[in-house]
């Protein structure tokens, strides 16, 4: 396991490792996942595609490892990483892990592969899904250099660590694309980007002393520390509401059904109540850190518990 802590070669492979945030892989991860299970829940586990979900995962990695990257560059250029004031993890520029001319190369490399994974999705998903891929390129960019600085970040996960995953992965997946374009894909993706939202919550909160000095007026930043806090409650208890909307698919109010999916969300529910608890007693500082994977943990065992519940019942 590499450390923040060991003495890092330049530009070496250590460094890209760190520079490509790993725990962050998890963000990427969920919302495939779900739209997968979703795949399976409408075909019925016949007719279910295992190359485009396989390409869908790549996808999502790549373009997460390529997210990291931007944010990496683009902070260390604007000087938002400063060492001696930065409370989240250590960043690979402003450490001098990697070098900017190195990074801005790794920019291209891991847009240019995430593009060429997404390509034969074309085949699976028609042509529209070069607009897809194009749209997660840009806003992967527009994130870290505009919007984020307007309080929007928490919009474009919404949107693109939701919807558009959860939909377009349950789309390429399926041959009959129509089915993917229902009402209840589409707002199981609205809350799959809600509980995302938790880990950009928690990384603001501990960074809004630091962002509002430097003019970046996140969300947080705009509604103070006490709404922050009810804020990353509220948004991870929307797995409540999947629960509920998963009991309503197929008409399924039985007794049972409620207690094994109660049964499955439980470790979720539990671990994210005791994390938001555990994150208005820290309050601030770099012990906040210890919330962000705890929260990368729990949006993981939502992913699954949710998959679980799609393929299973």
């Amino acid at each position: 396991m590499i450390s923040e802590n060991d003495k890092i070669k330049t530009n070496s492979l250590s460094a890209w490792v760190l520079a490509a945030r790993p725990k962050t892989l998890t963000g990427a991860m969920v919302p495939v996942m779900i739209g997968t299970g979703w795949a399976w829940k409408l075909s019925g586990g016949e007719n279910f595609r295992v190359i485009p979900a396989i390409l869908c995962f790549l996808f999502a990695f790549l373009m997460q490892i390529d997210s990291n990257f931007i944010n990496d560059y683009f902070d260390c250029l604007k000087g938002n990483d400063d060492r001696a004031t930065r409370l989240g993890p250590k960043r690979a520029c402003s450490e001098g892990w990697i070098t900017l001319p190195a990074m801005r190369i790794g920019l291209v490399i891991t847009s240019l592969l995430a593009s060429l994974v997404g390509i034969p999705l074309i085949f699976f998903g028609g042509w529209e899904m070069i607009l897809v891929g194009a749209a997660c390129v840009l806003f992967a960019f527009l994130y870290t250099t505009y919007f984020s600085y307007l309080g929007l970040g928490d919009v474009l996960v919404l949107v693109f660590f939701g919807i558009v995953p959860v939909v377009f992965t349950t789309y390429v997946i399926l041959p009959d694309h129509s089915q993917a374009l229902c009402f209840d894909v589409i707002m199981s993706g609205v809350i799959c980007g809600l509980v995302i939202d938790t880990l950009l919550v928690v990384n603001n909160y501990r960074d809004r002393e630091n962002d509002k000095r430097d003019g970046k007026i996140t969300l947080i930043v705009r509604i103070g520390e006490k709404k922050a806090e009810k804020l990353y409650l509220a948004l991870g208890l929307m797995a409540f509401i999947q629960l509920s909307f998963l009991l309503s698919l197929e008409d399924r109010h039985n007794l049972l059904t409620f207690i094994l999916l109660v049964i499955i969300f439980a470790p979720y529910n539990i671990l994210h109540y005791k994390t938001a608890m555990q994150m208005r007693r820290i309050k601030k500082g770099k012990d906040l850190n210890l919330i962000l994977a705890q929260t990368a943990r729990n949006m993981l065992i939502y992913g699954i518990a949710t998959t679980i519940a799609l393929v299973s019942l």
